[in-house]
């Protein structure tokens, strides 16, 4: 039924269809459930601790022995001045004085590291089927000793050329990501001036330009999009939203509600919740936060914890894309059978 087969073939599974790899959000309970259902199951695995990771390893390994795919960020390691430090108190302190919140205290230290060595070194013991990254890839022979470990390689471009020099580094997919996606934009070439570039114009141009198969991912949640996304020169879909309130899935408080009442003018692109661009939940507080001085990333979660405690329903960082009123329900395994067969109704 699949037009391009060649995801499924490089993979051997049965449906190009990936979990996206959504931190905070997946289970190893979720992302199997996606493998044994024929997919790719993904585990947002970049802010876990290594402890953490190893156990969902484990997990994992014990409930599916089908390919799965284990992701990472590369975000460079963030240093913040006192001034600029200083500077964020201030821009926040007419919210924190709203919620009732302290501000907290001292200079921020990051909540997690990118992609290194202790993460390379538990990936070479128990090696996964793929391992993804997200903004760019890891520096030094990272990539190279995944691959001769046998484990496959994929990372979002947000651009031609990200895409291009991901595949001059060797990866084996490229992940085509569409401004319309839910969670942080991929772009690491130029982070300061992102291109904003939506899937319909990036998909067919990154298949053009490159050899590997390219997986399509941004606003697809239905057999409608994952079809149209093939017609563009998809060998695959990545979907997050249409998953992400799943019974498998790790809720946070007001999650599933915020996903419920989404519709396609609900979210934006904000730099507020962790000092990187990204689709959340859109609110009063969100909206003004967009003139606001933010904390290089991961930092700025040093500053919106206490907000995001305090006042959830006003301060929420439901991380989806624009799509979710497109999304099937029921539970991981229930939502994937739906957006196979609306794929199949789809391509007729």
């Amino acid at each position: 039924m699949w037009p391009d087969t060649r995801l499924c073939k490089l993979l051997g599974i049965e449906h190009p269809i990936i979990l996206a790899p959504m931190a905070g959000t997946t289970t190893p309970e979720m992302v199997a459930a996606v493998s044994n259902g024929g997919g790719l199951g993904s585990h947002g695995c970049a802010t876990m601790p290594l402890d953490r990771l190893e156990r969902d390893v484990e997990v994992l390994a014990r409930s599916t022995n089908r390919p799965v795919n284990l992701n990472f960020f590369c975000h460079t390691s963030p240093e913040i001045t006192r001034a600029q430090h200083e500077a964020v108190l201030e821009a926040l302190a007419p919210f924190y004085a709203a919620a009732g919140v302290t501000p907290p205290e001292g200079v921020p230290k990051a909540p997690y590291a990118p992609f290194g060595q202790a993460h390379l070194d538990a990936l070479l013991a128990h090696p996964p089927a793929v391992v993804s990254f997200h903004f760019g890839l890891p520096e030094g022979d990272a990539v190279k000793a995944l691959k001769k470990r046998g484990c496959l390689v994929f990372s979002s471009a947000t651009t031609v050329a990200e895409a291009r020099w991901l595949e001059a580094r060797g990866v084996d997919a490229v992940i085509a990501q569409g401004w319309e996606s839910g969670g942080h934009r991929g772009v690491f070439l130029e982070p300061e001036n992102d291109a904003q570039v939506g899937l319909f114009s990036l998909l067919p141009q990154v298949a053009d330009a490159v050899k590997v198969p390219v997986i399509a991912a941004g606003g697809i949640a239905d057999g409608r999009g994952i079809a149209a996304a093939f017609k563009l020169g998809a060998a695959g879909v990545q979907i997050g939203t249409a998953f992400i309130s799943a019974d498998e899935a790790a809720h946070k408080p007001l999650h599933d509600e915020a996903v419920a009442a989404g519709a396609d003018d609900s979210t934006r692109i904000s730099l507020a919740g962790s000092g990187r661009p990204a689709r959340a939940h859109r609110t009063p507080w969100l909206d003004a936060m967009a003139q606001v001085a933010t904390a290089p990333f991961p930092l700025m979660y040093h500053y919106t914890a206490g907000l995001q405690a305090a006042e959830a329903d006003a301060h929420r960082f439901s991380l989806y894309g624009q799509s979710a009123r497109l999304a099937p329900g029921g539970d991981t395994g229930a939502r994937l059978a739906a957006l196979v067969e609306g794929a199949r109704r789809a391509f007729g």
